[in-house]
């Protein structure tokens, strides 16, 4: 080998190096070789080699021999020193695992505590920003559907702002996060007003309600939906205390105005719901224009076939989620077996109650799948950096292991929830010290049986979790519509022929099918991580 061979071999060695950063095998370097435009002719004569391979092994071994920091170009050098700095910070492989899981069990509560605050209140106070004790049945059915619709109306919405706006937050593309939400705030309200303008014209053709009870009912979904998609954005962009904040202050206000002032309970309810949309309003017009203003943007659009496309399935998995967290409630109410309704969907207080603890279930847990999926995004990123390409099987071992013992926490976390809960409704310092009435065996029957479908619920929605990490967004929605036809079908059986408070088994089995598809697919989906992992970059 002459002098300018050496030479010419330490300036592809160099080129390589500038072009893949550390080539992962011996095919890349020869592929990189072929792409500057070097043939198996001319490698014998500059190089000293037979043909391209045989030099591309060289190389290849010639790398052993530099330290792999040398060999990263630029572009790797960035984005590894940003990672490393992430896992650096990271307690959640180390011994520090029950630090971390306080920490963030503590955040996923903080996270529901908009809801949490409204369970307390309404027990302190028999008040709270959408519900009042004292409603008679038939308000109790204008508001309970207003309050329902606008979570189902805005559902979809809310979780293509999780993952749209969060999508350009991540990718520090702020003009694009700002206009999103605009955006897509301004499209769920007017699907909420163009629903019930619909609703309205048909009532008036077949005369089911009242118009001042569908106004009423109107005005609550408006309000409720609204500030639900003015608090999505906040957690989509980590500003999920001023999401709290916002919702305690509208709580306090509807508070004082109920204690302080004759004014009627819907414009209460309205006025608090409004005080808390309009802070978080104000607070993302000035968060989005202090982060223009300290970062230069192109101003663009998304093209809209393209976020149809992007997001179709997650929208269509926020509303059927809605829908079949709600559907056990509407079966029953529009049951007329061992009832006599005056309308075609009527407000069941006792159903209502033993939903309302068994949903507990759910928000306690919230704190177990904060923690969960924060666990398995810092595993992943970890090992897949620790972990050599050829030996794959090892990093899907790792996470499977680990989401084992995520299910297994997951258990044990539900089972002290589940004590929990049983000593609230049996013992002398639960419900009925609260409400100053014992619960109806009605109550605590849905309340078992609903408590344990929310159980399957949860660890169904983990799973969902899991698999939106990586892109896999069309076999949640298949999951849920599956569950939500299961939940309608058996629900509808069961309370026409036996009571109507079984509707709560169709919501049961529907949970349970949910359940079992998503920790199915969630198995594989562990089972072959490295392609998934692959083929979502």
């Amino acid at each position: 080998m002459t002098k300018d061979q050496i030479k010419a071999i330490a300036k592809l060695v160099v080129a390589v190096k500038e072009r893949n950063g550390k080539p992962v095998n011996v095919y890349v370097v020869a592929a990189t070789i072929e792409s500057f435009g070097i043939r198996d002719v001319d490698v014998k004569e500059d190089y000293g080699f037979d043909d391209i391979f045989q030099l591309s092994k060289y190389i290849y071994k010639a790398y052993d021999a530099i330290t792999l920091a040398n060999l990263k170009n630029n572009n790797q050098r960035i984005a590894e020193a940003k990672t490393f700095k992430k896992l650096a910070l990271t307690d959640y492989i180390t011994t520090k695992n029950t630090k971390r899981f306080i920490v963030d069990y503590s955040s996923g509560l903080i996270h529901l505590f908009p809801i949490f605050l409204q369970v307390v209140s309404i027990i302190m106070f028999g008040f709270s920003l959408w519900t009042y004790s004292k409603f008679n049945n038939l308000q109790s059915t204008a508001v309970v559907l207003g309050v329902i619709f606008g979570f189902i109306l805005s559902g979809g919405f809310v979780q293509v702002i999780g993952k749209q706006v969060s999508y350009y937050w991540y990718n520090k593309d702020y003009h694009m996060a700002s206009y999103s939400t605009k955006k897509i705030i301004i499209n769920g309200v007017l699907v909420i007003i163009g629903f019930f303008i619909l609703s309205l014209l048909v009532n008036l053709v077949i005369p089911l309600y009242s118009f001042l009870f569908v106004i009423i009912t109107f005005l609550y979904a408006l309000f409720i939906g609204f500030l639900l998609l003015v608090l999505a954005p906040l957690y989509a962009v980590k500003q999920r205390w001023m999401l709290s904040l916002s919702v305690f202050i509208g709580t306090v206000v509807a508070l004082s105005l109920h204690w302080y002032t004759p004014m009627h309970p819907y414009f209460v309810h309205w006025i608090g719901i409004l005080t808390a949309s309009l802070i978080s309003v104000v607070y993302l017009y000035f968060f989005f224009k202090y982060k223009l203003q300290q970062h230069t943007a192109v101003k663009k659009k998304p093209k809209v076939m393209l976020s149809l496309y992007r997001n179709f399935n997650y929208f269509f998995y926020g509303a059927f989620l809605f829908v079949f967290v709600f559907m056990d409630r509407l079966v029953a109410w529009s049951s007329t077996l061992n009832r006599d309704i005056p309308y075609v969907i009527y407000y069941e207080k006792d159903y209502e109650i033993g939903m309302d603890l068994a949903i507990l279930i759910f928000f306690l847990l919230g704190g177990v799948m904060e923690y969960t999926i924060h666990s398995y995004i810092r595993h992943m990123d970890f090992h897949q950096l620790d972990t050599k390409y050829s030996q794959f099987q090892s990093f899907n071992d790792k996470m499977k292991k680990m989401y084992f013992k995520h299910l297994r926490l997951f258990a044990v976390s539900a089972l002290g929830i589940a004590i929990f809960l049983y000593s609230l409704i049996t013992q002398p310092w639960g419900y009925s010290s609260g409400f100053d009435e014992s619960l109806s065996d009605l109550s605590i029957r849905v309340c078992v049986l609903g408590s344990i479908g929310y159980l399957f619920l949860s660890l169904g929605m983990l799973n969902v979790l899991y698999l939106y990490t990586l892109g896999q967004h069309r076999k949640p929605l298949v999951a849920i519509i599956i569950a939500f036809l299961v939940n309608i079908i058996i629900g509808i059986l069961l309370s026409r022929w036996i009571s109507y408070e079984y509707s709560v088994v169709g919501m049961l089995l529907g949970s349970l099918v949910f359940m079992l598809f998503t920790t199915r697919e969630t198995y594989n989906f562990f089972k072959n991580l490295d392609y998934y992992y692959y083929a979502s970059y």
